[in-house]
C-alpha cells in the first residue's frame, strides 16, 4: 500500500510540474521555443525518474529473499535506466538543433562581451535576459562602493541565482542553461560569477583616475617619440641628398643598356632625389600609420581599433606572403624552364656565329643567312617557352586572365595583318638574297644604297642623302635592280650614247670614246671599254660607250667625269656633238 501511494504521489508531482511548465512557458509558434519547452519537460521528467529510482532501490533492499519481487523491481529499474538513456539522446539532439538556429545575445560591459545568453527563462526571451543582465552588471561597475566579495551564488531547488549583497539578483542559471553548455547548474553559475567579478574589477581599474593620467602621459610620450623619429628621418635623408648633390659630377655617363641611353646624365641626379623623397614619404607615412594602433591601444574605448588598423596592413601582407609561398613551386618550375631555353639559345647562337665568320660551313647555306635564321629560331623557341610557362603563371586559369588573353589575341590578329605580310616578305627576301647591305639598288622608282634590312622594311639612302623606307611587301612585288651584284666578277657596265655626224669616220669616234672612258675615274682598264653603234639617224650616227666598273655606288661621279672626258676628247679632235639637237653650218 505504501508503494502504491508513493507511485501515485510521484505521478501527481509529474502532472503538477508539467502543468506549471505549460503555464510558465508562453505559447509560441517558433520552433526554438517549442524545443526549449520540450527539453525542460524532459529534464523535469528526469528528476521525477530519479525520485522513483531512489524509491525502487529502497524497496529492492527490503525485498531481499523474495525472488519474484526482486525481479519485478530490477525490471522497473532497467526500464528507468533505458528511458533515461533515451532521454539523454533526445536532449542531445534537441540541443544540437537549437544550436543550429539559436542567436547568441551577449552580456556586455563597456563594449566587452562577458558571456552569451541563448535560452529563455519564463516569459523573458534570451534577448531580454541579456539586456537585463548587462544593465545590472553596468550598475555594479558604476557602484562607487563595489565589493567583489558581495557577489555570491544562492542555490535553489531548480536553479541558481547570482546575487549581490543578498538583495539584488543579477541573473538566474536554469537547468536549460546548463544543458546548453553541457554543464551542471553549479558549474555554469561559477563560470558566470567569475566572468562578472573579474571583468567588473578589471574595467574599474582601467578607468580609474590614476590609469587615465598614465594613459594621457603615455599618449604624449608616443607623440613626442613620433616627432623625434620623423625629424630623424628628415635629417638622415637630407644627408643622402647632400651626398648625391656632391657626387653629381660622377653621373657623366647616365644609365645605358648596351648602346641605348636609358637615362641621360643630367636627369640622373634629379631621378635619385625624387626616389629618395618618395622613400622618405613612404617611411614617414608607414611610421605614422603604425603609431596609430599603439596610440589607440592606450585607451580602452579605442583598443578595438588597434586590430582593425593592423589588419588593414597585415591582412593584405599575409595574403600576399601566403600567395607568394604557395606560388614558389611554380616559380621554380618557370625559372628552370627559362634557363633551359636560355642555355639552348646560347648554344644555337654560338653555332650560327661560327657559321657567320666561316668557321663552320654548310653546303647551300650562305653566311649572311646565319643572323636571320638565328632570329627565326629564337622567336620560335621563345614562343614555345611561353606556351610551356603559361599554365604556371599566377591566375592563368581564371576567367579574367583568359578573357584578356583572347582580347589581346583578337587585337593582334586584326591590327597585324599588314605587318605579318611584310614579315613574310622579309623572310622571302632574306633567303632570295636579291641584295645585301651596301648594295646600290633600284626598287621601283627609288635608287640608292641599301643601309638597313629588317623583317618589316628595307631602308635605302639616295645619292641626295635621302633615307627612303620601302615596305618589304613592295620590294617583293616590284622589280628590283641590283647594280652592285657580286655574281658577275667583271663588274657593272656603265654606258652613255653620243651622236656624231656622218662626216666623221666611225673608227676615229671609237678611239676617242674609248680614250675618254679610260681617263674616267673608277673605270676598269680590263676588260677594255668598247663602243656600239646604236642607230643610223637622218643626220648623225648614235654611238654608245660601254665601260666596266666595280664602284656601282659612285655612278653619279663616274658618269659626270665620263661626260667631261668625252667632251674634252671630241673637242680636241675638232668633232662636234650633234645631240640632242644641233645645227652646224660649215664654210668651205
Amino acid at each position: 500500500m505504501a508503494i502504491k501511494s508513493t507511485i501515485f504521489f510521484i505521478i501527481f508531482l509529474y502532472h503538477i510540474s508539467t502543468a506549471f511548465s505549460q503555464v510558465s512557458d508562453t505559447p509560441s509558434k517558433e520552433s526554438i521555443s517549442i524545443n526549449e519547452a520540450t527539453i525542460l519537460k524532459e529534464t523535469q521528467q528526469k528528476q521525477i525518474d530519479s525520485l522513483v529510482k531512489i524509491q525502487l532501490n529502497r524497496q529492492l533492499l527490503e525485498a531481499k529473499g523474495n525472488q519474484s519481487k526482486t525481479k519485478e523491481l530490477e525490471k522497473k529499474l532497467a526500464t528507468l535506466a533505458y528511458n533515461d538513456s533515451l532521454r539523454i539522446i533526445s536532449q542531445s539532439q534537441e540541443i544540437a538543433n537549437l544550436k543550429k538556429h539559436a542567436t547568441p545575445y551577449p552580456v556586455v560591459l563597456n563594449q566587452d562581451t562577458l558571456f552569451n545568453i541563448f535560452t529563455r527563462t519564463g516569459s523573458f526571451s534570451a534577448r531580454e535576459r541579456a539586456a537585463g543582465i548587462s544593465k545590472k552588471v553596468g550598475i555594479l561597475y558604476q557602484d562607487a562602493f563595489f565589493s567583489p566579495d558581495s557577489l555570491q551564488i544562492r542555490r535553489l531547488a531548480d536553479n541558481a541565482d547570482i546575487v549581490y549583497k543578498d538583495q539584488e539578483i543579477i541573473l538566474s542559471v536554469s537547468a536549460l542553461d546548463g544543458l546548453w553548455y553541457g554543464k551542471t547548474i553549479d558549474s555554469l553559475a561559477q563560470d558566470y560569477l567569475h566572468a562578472i567579478k573579474s571583468n567588473v574589477i578589471r574595467e574599474r581599474e582601467e578607468h580609474s583616475i590614476v590609469n587615465w593620467i598614465k594613459r594621457i602621459g603615455l599618449s604624449l610620450l608616443i607623440f613626442a617619440s613620433l616627432i623625434i623619429i620623423i625629424r630623424g628621418i628628415n635629417w638622415l635623408f637630407a644627408i643622402f641628398k647632400k651626398k648625391i648633390i656632391q657626387k653629381s659630377g660622377k653621373f657623366t655617363r647616365g644609365i645605358s643598356l648596351g648602346s641605348v641611353n636609358i637615362v641621360a646624365a643630367k636627369d640622373l641626379e634629379l631621378i635619385f632625389i625624387k626616389i629618395i623623397n618618395g622613400i622618405k614619404l613612404i617611411i614617414t607615412l608607414l611610421i605614422i600609420y603604425l603609431s596609430l594602433p599603439l596610440l589607440f591601444s592606450v585607451f580602452p574605448e579605442t583598443e578595438g581599433w588597434t586590430g582593425t588598423l593592423l589588419n588593414w596592413v597585415l591582412g593584405p601582407l599575409k595574403i600576399a606572403l601566403a600567395a607568394t609561398a604557395n606560388y614558389l613551386p611554380n616559380l621554380f618550375t618557370i625559372i628552370v624552364i627559362f634557363f633551359l631555353f636560355r642555355f639552348t639559345l646560347k648554344g644555337i647562337r654560338y653555332f650560327f656565329e661560327e657559321v657567320k665568320v666561316g668557321n663552320i660551313r654548310i653546303g647551300g647555306f650562305h653566311e649572311d643567312w646565319s643572323v636571320p635564321t638565328f632570329n627565326i629560331l629564337r622567336f620560335i623557341l621563345y614562343a614555345f617557352m611561353l606556351v610551356i610557362i603559361f599554365p604556371y603563371l599566377p591566375g592563368s586559369g581564371s576567367a579574367a586572365f583568359q578573357g584578356v588573353s583572347v582580347f589581346l589575341g583578337i587585337l593582334i590578329s586584326l591590327g597585324s595583318s599588314s605587318a605579318i605580310t611584310n614579315i613574310v616578305a622579309g623572310l622571302v627576301i632574306t633567303y632570295m638574297r636579291p641584295f645585301k647591305i651596301g648594295d646600290r639598288v633600284k626598287i621601283g622608282e627609288v635608287t640608292g644604297d641599301v643601309i638597313e634590312k629588317t623583317m618589316l622594311v628595307t631602308r635605302v639612302r639616295t645619292i641626295k642623302n635621302e633615307d627612303i623606307t620601302v615596305p618589304n611587301s613592295m620590294v617583293l612585288s616590284t622589280n628590283t635592280v641590283n647594280f652592285s651584284s657580286q655574281g658577275n666578277p667583271l663588274g657593272l657596265i656603265i654606258n652613255y650614247e653620243v651622236t656624231v655626224g656622218y662626216d666623221v669616220p666611225w673608227r676615229d669616234v671609237y678611239e676617242l670614246l674609248i680614250a675618254a672612258a679610260l681617263k674616267t675615274i673608277h673605270i676598269e682598264s680590263e676588260p677594255k671599254p668598247f663602243v656600239l653603234q646604236r642607230n643610223l639617224n637622218d643626220f648623225y650616227v648614235s654611238y654608245q660607250i660601254n665601260a666596266y666598273t666595280h664602284q656601282a655606288s659612285k655612278q653619279a661621279a663616274i658618269y659626270s667625269n665620263l661626260l667631261e672626258n668625252i667632251q674634252d676628247e671630241l673637242n680636241a679632235a675638232g668633232i662636234d656633238l650633234l645631240s640632242p639637237s644641233y645645227n652646224i653650218i660649215r664654210k668651205e
